[in-house]
């Protein structure tokens, strides 16, 4: 009599890059590691898999042929809160990635080892993973006129829903399980972006900012989170600044 599993299904992870090699490249290694793969060559049909095919997580090159990385990215957000890896090939596009509300999750810089790629790949959804773990320890915190359900990642601003991308609700989250308590920069890198990432430490910095704009938070006079000189940032759970 034989017996049956059930075996988890593997992780899936689409990759948009026009660029034939490095579609070949990684699709090998990706699927060498036990995940199950999509192929795009263009923004649109990379547009169209990731809200349509529903992957896991979405690896996105910034230069393609007919809509850059940038504006796929964007697009995606609005539908999906998949997470976003992406890839470029100019030091300066680095700068965009970090400093500009595009809503990717990591960037990687070619060229680059492949089995850094599958690393960074398995290190965000395990964060991602993670943070639903803890976050099914409790169900809904309320402060004031905000209300964030951990378990449906549901964050409501005076009655209306705030679309978060899973980094942002991520650093939420870790915000407000600890009102009060002051963060360090490299404290929020290890919780929500993971001990082994690699890249720029000011995505800390951003990511606060966008949680700002979005609770309609000011660094000046803040309701929601405070910047504590020279040592980090603190849930202040909408007190009102002294």
């Amino acid at each position: 009599m034989s017996e049956t599993t059930n075996a988890p299904a593997p992780k899936r992870v689409l990759v948009v890059d026009d660029e034939e090699s490095i579609l070949e490249l990684v699709e090998y290694h990706l699927r060498r590691a036990g995940f199950d793969v999509m192929l795009a060559t263009t923004g649109v049909e990379g547009y169209r898999l990731a809200t349509e095919s529903k992957p896991d997580l979405v690896v996105l090159d910034l230069m393609l042929p007919d809509m850059d990385g940038f504006e796929v990215c964007r697009r995606i957000r609005r539908k999906s809160d998949v997470p976003v890896i992406m890839l470029t090939a100019r030091a300066d596009d680095v700068d965009k990635i970090v400093g500009l509300e595009i809503g990717a999750d990591d960037y990687v810089t070619k060229p680059f080892n492949p089995r850094e790629l599958v690393a960074r790949v398995r290190a965000l959804l395990r964060r991602l993973g993670q943070a639903a773990e803890s976050e099914s320890q409790t169900e809904q915190i309320q402060f004031g006129d905000l209300a964030v359900d951990l378990v449906r990642k549901d964050v409501r601003l005076r009655g209306q829903e705030v679309q978060l991308s899973p980094t942002e609700f991520a650093l939420l989250s870790v915000f407000v399980q600890e009102p009060g308590r002051v963060w360090a920069r490299d404290e929020l890198l290890d919780k929500v972006w993971g001990e082994d990432f690699v890249g720029d430490p000011r995505v800390v910095d951003v990511y606060v900012r966008y949680l700002r704009e979005k609770l309609g938070d000011s660094a000046a006079a803040p309701l929601w989170i405070e910047t504590v000189r020279g040592m980090g940032y603190r849930w202040r759970g909408g007190e009102t600044p002294s």
